[in-house]
């Protein structure tokens, strides 16, 4: 545990900052070429999701602001949130499923050009995802959900010793289930079953006997293809396609797709359907388009992909294409803890998502570069193969020390700051100035990702309370909270 005499607290406290000098003729702010444009610097603001759009999924004033406010930091690219490429419900997250959401994403887009100056690159990340259900009351489960069937009287037979359970009326079957002990339905129920009553329902993509899983493979590309078509028109200047975390094209990755059509089992079967998605979305989009990808140098789960997956999946999209590499950790439902009644299963509250975002609280290693060697393993692969792509690392990076170090040593080309970024937008614009020493540093406590889980606007608890009473400021739906940092007072 951290505790005050552990290293890891000097880490987060103490820290040197280059002066203005130092910063210019650093790594961290070298320009670098991504795809077909270039980064001004080798920093990076990856995607968060704000919960900040309409319920339609459409760009609000929230959402401007938001990025506006990153952008002012000038950081060599934001990847805007996860956005999802079916027009379909999905609540406060933004989507491009249909071109009718191309003038919010073309303002935003606008805002943060303004913004930086014209300094920061805007890349968004396009993610699919397949159905997730709240966890239900037990009553309502047995009574509307679950499918009854000869064999779960034949289980419940035996787990009471009762024939007569063979004749007796579906209510009274149902009725029975509802007020049983969970030993009972331990006998009764089969494992998905269990799930669905105990979690919630959740498709996997290995469900092929529903048919819209099934045709998976042939709708995707054309989906992706058409989203990142959307991005182009819209003025981005590139598409991360999400391979990572929970989200369905990571599910096609991972060690446990074991789809027997051809798109799961060995590697080379499992990585299919992803090269498709960006093949079809490179046909549309031209070659003169950046097109990355995110995907997970380690699954952190029973039966998932390790690091070896990883760097042959990296060399692989690298030899498809893809512009940049960036790599993630963890984040998957398999481990997640049981929600409660009402609630939704998260992704980030098993081993998985503590490794994903490990809070400074963690463990004596702490969050600090966590996720660096998977990048680095990745990186010296996709090089031996004879491909520069970028590699974009994440995760507890704070301090310039650490980011310099790690392009120094060649573990990755360019460094990403979710929480760091967060806690200041202007990180990046006060370290190049030489006023690191004014950086509002992030304690890495996951205050953000409770908001997150709870489906609460984004904010950073270093500034949330800040000059509430600031004219014009946006608050979040409960006027408790600021919704974006205060402006940094250069003079």
């Amino acid at each position: 545990m951290w505790h005050p005499n552990n290293p890891i607290r000097h880490q987060l406290i103490e820290t040197r900052w280059p002066s203005a000098e130092e910063a210019a003729a650093s790594l961290l702010f070298s320009p670098i070429r991504v795809g077909r444009v270039t980064l001004e610097s080798r920093t990076w603001v990856p995607a968060m999701v704000p919960w900040r759009a309409t319920e339609e999924g459409f760009v609000t004033q929230n959402i401007l602001d938001w990025y506006g406010r990153f952008a002012e930091g000038r950081p060599g690219a934001i990847v805007v949130e996860a956005t999802g490429v079916r027009d379909i419900p999905s609540g406060p997250l933004l989507r491009i499923g249909h071109d009718r959401f191309i003038p919010g994403l073309s303002k935003l887009v606008e805002v943060v050009r303004k913004a930086s100056g014209g300094h920061t690159r805007l890349f968004i990340q396009i993610i699919d995802f397949l159905t997730v259900r709240r966890r239900p009351e037990k009553e309502k489960y047995f009574a509307r959900f679950l499918n009854l069937e000869e064999r779960h009287r034949r289980n419940l037979v035996e787990a009471t010793n009762d024939g007569r359970w063979v004749e007796a009326d579906e209510t009274e079957v149902r009725a029975f289930l509802a007020s049983a002990p969970d030993e009972i339905h331990d006998q009764v129920l089969d494992e998905r079953e269990l799930e669905t009553l105990r979690f919630g329902y959740r498709e996997r993509v290995t469900d092929t006997h529903l048919a819209h899983i099934a045709e998976l493979p042939k709708v995707l590309p054309d989906i992706f293809a058409a989203a990142a078509r959307r991005a182009r028109e819209a003025g981005f200047d590139g598409v991360e396609l999400h391979y990572a975390h929970a989200y369905t094209m990571a599910s096609f990755l991972s060690a446990t797709n074991t789809r027997g059509d051809g798109y799961g089992g060995p590697r080379e079967d499992r990585v299919r359907l992803p090269i498709e998605v960006y093949k079809a979305a490179r046909a549309w989009v031209g070659g003169d388009y950046t097109i990355g990808v995110r995907f997970l140098g380690d699954e952190v789960i029973a039966g998932g992909n390790r690091i070896e997956d990883a760097v042959w999946f990296g060399v692989e999209f690298a030899r498809a294409g893809f512009d940049f590499l960036s790599v993630s950790k963890g984040g998957k439902f398999d481990d997640a803890k049981q929600p409660k009644v009402g609630q939704a299963v998260y992704p980030y509250t098993g081993q998985s998502g503590f490794e994903c975002m490990p809070p400074v609280t963690s463990d004596e290693r702490g969050p600090f570069g966590r996720n660096i060697p998977l990048a680095a393993a990745i990186k010296r692969a996709v090089n031996e193969s004879g491909s520069a792509k970028p590699v974009v690392t994440s995760g507890g990076i704070g301090t310039f020390e650490l980011a310099e170090e790690t392009l120094r040593l060649g573990e990755a080309d360019i460094i990403a700051m979710a929480r760091a970024s967060l806690a200041d937008p202007d990180w990046f614009l006060k370290v190049k100035l030489g006023r690191g020493d004014e950086v509002r540093r992030c304690n890495f406590t996951n205050y953000c990702e409770g908001l997150d889980q709870m489906h609460k606007q984004v904010t950073c608890k270093l500034w949330d309370r800040v000059n509430l009473d600031e004219p014009g400021v946006a608050k979040s739906d409960d006027g408790k909270r600021r919704l974006v940092a205060p402006r940094w007072e250069t003079m």
